[in-house]
């Protein structure tokens, strides 16, 4: 054989074998996240950063991400979208509640994005389109159980965004657990609807603790306002999002903390790695992403050791928070005995335990 047509066997040789080898893209996977609020705001926006970071971290040179915050639950959050999309990004999370519908349509034109849409329970048969939530009313009833012990007026109150159901459970839960030990606890609920409102959360925590509360709880982007309002006015406090114990040293009790950077790596890990599937995700809190916050010097220990034995019974599934048998504030009969919820059961949950105060509406 000539040496001519030795290198062009030579080359040809090459070309074969490089052709069966894998393709792997030098360019990392662009992931998009959307906040309706502030990310400094030590709440919901602020842990859904942290979870960001934790991501860019852990996946360093496999991941770029970016953040918009501050996005209304409007028309604004499907520009947003489909700006992120023209600028290549691959894998969407959307954060907020109210994000849904637009996130729906966008979803339905861009088949090559995945979605990821926190707290909603519907993929509507959307193959590019994941809900995703911890059970984060289960840290909420360990937290109703502390509040339970501490109270001595038996009144507790609560400031709350919307009465969507993913609060709903919130509130349920903690007064679930509070009246487990204390069957004399009532709760005062008041709604702020709006996400975030500090004036208007720093009033309706003023007017709870002025009808007598003597432990305060949230459900709002960020738990600040009602968290140092309390502390002013000496009530205990019991958080949400974070470890709010450095806005209420002496009254903070304890609280429900998200831990979102080990579950946005796993599903972006699963997009990569062609395992993902549409479907809605739901984690319960022996999987870490939500967890029962530290608690505060005010805690007994006989307390916390109380709790921390249910949270052990509540990881091994041995406890479920919503069993039968369980009636509603009016009697209503909603799971009969040993009966377990589904999915459903909880998603669409609009109704209020005995023991809870308030409007099921928005006033």
């Amino acid at each position: 054989m000539s040496p001519l047509k030795k290198s062009a066997a030579c080359i040809l040789s090459v070309l074969m074998h490089l052709s069966c080898q894998p393709v792997f893209s030098a360019q990392p996977t662009k992931v998009g996240f959307i906040t309706v609020g502030p990310i400094n705001d030590w709440g919901y926006n602020y842990a859904h950063n942290q979870g960001r970071l934790y991501l860019d971290k852990a996946m360093a040179g496999k991941v770029q991400t970016t953040i918009a915050e501050n996005i209304p639950e409007s028309a604004e959050v499907e520009r947003v979208m489909e700006k992120m999309i023209a600028q290549g990004n691959k894998i969407i999370f959307s954060t907020s509640y109210g994000y849904f519908e637009p996130e729906l349509r966008v979803a339905k034109r861009h088949r090559d994005v995945i979605f990821l849409q926190c707290g909603r329970d519907d993929v509507q048969n959307t193959p590019n389109l994941a809900t995703y939530t911890p059970k984060q009313y289960e840290p909420m009833y360990l937290a109703g159980i502390v509040a339970g012990r501490m109270t001595k007026k038996n009144s507790l109150g609560y400031v709350a965004a919307h009465p969507v159901p993913i609060i709903l459970q919130n509130i349920n839960a903690f007064i679930l657990g509070a009246r487990s030990v204390n069957p004399k606890a009532k709760i005062k609920v008041v709604w702020t609807n709006k996400w975030s409102d500090p004036p208007v959360e720093a009033e309706a925590a003023k007017g709870l603790i002025e009808s007598g509360v003597d432990v305060l709880a949230m459900t709002l982007d960020s738990p600040i306002t009602v968290l140092q309002t309390a502390e002013k006015n000496g009530v205990y406090s019991v958080g949400y999002h974070a470890d709010g114990g450095k806005f209420a040293p002496k009254g903070w009790l304890t609280g429900s903390m998200w831990n979102w950077g080990p579950l946005d790596v796993n599903m972006v890990k699963s997009i990569q790695n062609k395992t993902w599937k549409p479907g809605n995700y739901r984690y319960p809190l022996k999987d870490g992403y939500v967890q029962l916050a530290p608690f505060g010097p005010a805690v007994p220990k006989d307390v916390q050791s109380e709790v921390s034995v249910l949270k052990k019974r509540m990881e091994s599934g041995e406890f479920v928070v919503f069993q039968g048998p369980l009636k509603d504030r009016e009697g209503k009969e909603l799971l009969k005995s040993g009966q377990k919820p589904d999915l459903h059961f909880i998603e669409s949950m609009n109704w209020f335990a005995p023991g809870v105060e308030g409007s099921l509406s928005k006033k």
